[in-house]
């Protein structure tokens, strides 16, 4: 019997896609934001491909603000930009 494979969906694109394909953006309980590439940290994930158009569809449509519940500072979107280009 085949294990089964967790998807989860970008808010980017809106495709669902197998979790380990995924980049995860996490807020920790203590309200910071950022870039989860193992897939290990504490708190709140939402997941994005990892391309940076996809990113920018989430911030467009201001999916990561639905998805966690709270404003999220200019700054903060830069930052993710940033470690999503230093990612890849």
């Amino acid at each position: 019997m085949q294990k089964k494979i967790p998807m989860r969906q970008c808010l980017g694109c809106r495709e669902m896609k197998p979790k380990r394909e995924l980049i995860r953006v996490v807020r920790s309980p203590e309200g910071q934001i950022s870039l989860d590439f193992r897939g290990k940290a504490n708190g709140r994930g939402a997941y994005v491909c990892p391309n940076a158009d996809c990113l920018k569809k989430a911030i467009k449509a201001r999916a990561l603000e639905r998805a966690f519940s709270a404003q999220i500072p200019e700054e903060v979107y830069e930052k993710l930009h940033e470690e999503m280009e230093a990612g890849e």
